[in-house]
């Protein structure tokens, strides 16, 4: 059942210090008490769904596609470990809003002081300008493909997504989900099809899950993204530090009592199972992306450089072979069209729930939206108008997008991986086991050491 309570809308900015998070839909939702493990799995699922979405933002289009036509099926394996990282990574997102009521931006902001608030907020808001660039970026290539409209015209088009969302809001948050879920499988089916017609080699998909030191390579010729760069930009794309955000968020708009550690519990439980589906969802269809590169574009990396590129290749006989038609180079644009869109969604919600828990501060829907696309739409705009357009320099600038959210994850991963792994914030019940713990600052080490190295290497 939906909350109509509402907050008041005669302020322009309203002090948010002491609301929840997403207070319009927290605990809007209530589960069923006493029913089955598939009515309270439904109940718990689309959460999971807004934070996938993410997992397959164009961002990740043109680093996984970019990945197979370069490298073959080497950096599946970049793939597969990303997404692991990812599930491990949102169960402790969605455990911290569960079992604090509080998403990650609040609890950040409530345990450090000033100073490493802000620094950490403007990392934060830095890391959601980059992930709209590749939004925009996207949807603005997807319109220019489907309608033949100018770059220009499609950049500034982008711009009024904002009321397809405020016109969602209205519906009530379990359509947002459902419409996410549905624009989810739309994207799947399609990839799913172009995939079998590209008739990939078996042995080549199973072998490129192993992992292997080729993904880490820095070594590549002038002009050419090496593997690491694309390993990152992978990682980059695949676990994206807002997500974090939002996770721990989302995961409050089912209704549970606090005081019922057992009713906590499995929300927990169920939530993990709503993350992890989602997400495995969102693991095919990267891979599925990279399988595409791989099987279609190998060889041919230079001539498909931009997603014009893909999209052209696609319907061209001496690219894609006898599978090439019009109608494949349709169905990948109106597949891009929908990944922005679903990922335009969740990333306004991300905006409200940083700028309000970071800085106490709560804006109107309407107005968070028109400054993040505005912030996004600058780079974006002065690359098309000083390039005249070029594919090319929007994907550059898309994959650079990519690297540099890799390299903001570590400032949300540590604050997550220390708050979930403290039995004081977290109590006996719900801190992680000892080799989660483990594992979050493995990962958050490897990451930073990868980080750091590429960055030498590109000022060297």
């Amino acid at each position: 059942m939906e909350n109509s309570t509402t907050s008041p809308k005669h302020k322009l900015f309203q002090n948010a210090s002491d609301d929840l998070s997403l207070g319009d839909v927290n605990s809007s939702i209530e589960p069923p008490k006493n029913g089955s493990f598939f009515q309270k799995l439904m109940a718990f699922s689309g959460p999971g769904a807004l934070v996938a979405v993410g997992y397959m933002d164009p961002g990740n289009w043109v680093t996984s596609v970019g990945g197979g036509a370069r490298y073959h099926y080497v950096l599946l394996s970049v793939v597969l470990v990303s997404s692991l990282i990812a599930m491990m990574l949102q169960y402790m997102a969605g455990k911290l809003g569960i079992v604090k009521q509080e998403d990650l931006a609040q609890a950040t902001r409530n345990r450090t002081n000033k100073a490493g608030g802000i620094i950490l907020w403007l990392m934060t808001e830095a890391a959601l300008m980059a992930t709209d660039i590749a939004e925009v970026i996207g949807g603005a290539i997807a319109l220019h493909l489907l309608f033949g409209w100018s770059m220009l015209v499609s950049v500034l088009t982008t711009a009024f997504d904002v009321i397809l969302l405020l016109l969602l809001m209205h519906f009530g948050f379990r359509k947002i989900e459902a419409i996410v879920i549905t624009l989810i499988v739309t994207i799947m089916v399609i990839f799913l099809y172009l995939v079998i017609l590209s008739n990939p080699s078996i042995s080549g998909i199973l072998g490129g899950y192993v992992p292997q030191a080729a993904a880490l390579n820095q070594h590549a010729a002038p002009g050419v993204d090496s593997q690491l760069t694309m390993t990152l930009g992978i990682i980059g794309a695949t676990v994206m530090p807002h997500n974090l955000y939002l996770h721990s968020s989302v995961s409050q708009t089912r209704k549970v009592d606090r005081n019922n550690k057992q009713e906590l519990k499995e929300a927990v439980r169920f939530m993990t199972w709503d993350s992890n589906i989602q997400l495995t969802f969102a693991f095919i269809i990267n891979s599925m992306l990279l399988i595409l590169g791989a099987a279609l574009f190998f060889g041919h990396a230079d001539s498909v450089g931009t997603f014009g590129d893909m999209y052209r290749a696609l319907g061209n006989n001496t690219v894609a072979g006898a599978v090439a038609s019009p109608i494949l180079s349709t169905l990948f644009a109106v597949a891009l069209l929908a990944s922005g869109q679903n990922s335009t969604i969740t990333g306004t919600l991300t905006g409200e729930v940083v700028m309000a828990g970071f800085l106490h501060m709560k804006v109107p829907l309407w107005l968070r939206r028109v400054i993040t696309r505005g912030l996004a739409l600058i780079p974006v705009v002065a690359a098309t108008i000083i390039y005249g357009g070029s594919e090319i320099e929007l994907d550059k600038l898309l994959v650079n997008s990519q690297v540099f959210l890799s390299i903001a994850l570590p400032f949300a991963m540590a604050p997550l991986i220390h708050f979930t792994s403290s039995k004081k914030i977290m109590g006996e019940d719900f801190v992680n086991p000892m080799w989660l713990t483990i594992l979050g600052w493995i990962a958050f080490v490897v990451l930073t050491i990868l980080n750091i190295q590429l960055v030498i290497g590109m000022f060297a």
